[in-house]
């Protein structure tokens, strides 16, 4: 391929990134206030803006693949990782970026449908209409991670050769994707469970078959979670949140 035209492919994979990593900045700080607005920009939240950002960026590098590009095994790609001892891992395998960006995603629908579900009335001064709202569109978000991890899990992983993925950090694991994905199914359907509660159109077998799932997917977040042993940090408190789901669902 020509030298001019992978060094333009390159500059413009950088130039994504930088991007990318700017508004994850711009993120962050509603991570941690969780009681803040959802912050806007540009017409929309920062969290639909980011994820715009990411998906712009995963369409190129799936056209690297597809066009076979040199580029493929050639550029580094570095994370910093969240639930891993390590601090960052850094891969030259456009597959591993690509499996980094949809766990990414994911997690920015967590933490969005995570902001919304903490909304309340007496605190923000919104309407009980627009909180139920809320919680509805929690339920979309959460399907939309579940269906990024899903696709993480069945289609990008087994892209990745066995030696690799002994090399990739715990965050993308099979079995900590597998947690997550389950979880955020999980999570999506014990909403849509209180929604049925609250509904008298909602009949009793729909409230158990919806119960029922939600144990399920519990169940399945918490034993793939379990398999590790974490001493403190995100994967300490992701191994806790699971913990005491399944203990609160188990009874």
């Amino acid at each position: 391929m020509n030298y001019h035209l992978l060094r333009a492919q390159l500059e413009h994979l950088a130039s994504m990134k930088a991007k990318i990593v700017v508004m994850v900045s711009q993120v962050a700080p509603y991570s941690i206030k969780q009681r803040r607005r959802i912050p806007t920009q540009h017409g929309g939240s920062v969290f639909s803006n980011l994820l715009q950002a990411l998906e712009d960026y995963l369409r190129v590098l799936l056209g690297l693949v597809k066009e076979g590009s040199e580029l493929i095994d050639k550029v580094e790609f570095v994370w910093v990782n969240q639930e891993d001892d390590l601090q960052e891992t850094a891969m030259p395998n456009v597959w591993y970026e690509v499996l980094s960006v949809l766990h990414l995603m994911a997690m920015l629908c967590l933490l969005e449908a995570n902001f919304l579900l903490l909304a309340r009335p007496s605190a923000t001064g919104l309407h009980s209409l627009i909180i139920q709202e809320y919680r509805r569109t929690s339920i979309d978000i959460l399907i939309k991670a579940a269906g990024y991890l899903d696709c993480a899990l069945q289609h990008v992983l087994p892209k990745i050769s066995p030696q690799m993925r002994r090399d990739l950090p715990i965050d993308l694991s099979e079995e900590v994707l597998g947690a997550l994905c389950a979880q955020a199914l999980a999570q999506g359907v014990d909403l849509q469970l209180w929604v049925a509660i609250d509904s008298p159109k909602a009949t009793l077998a729909v409230k158990r078959r919806l119960a029922c799932e939600m144990v399920k997917y519990w169940q399945q977040a918490y034993e793939n979670i379990m398999k590790f042993s974490f001493n403190d940090g995100w994967g300490a408190k992701h191994q806790l949140f699971a913990r005491q789901r399944h203990i609160i669902i188990m009874g």
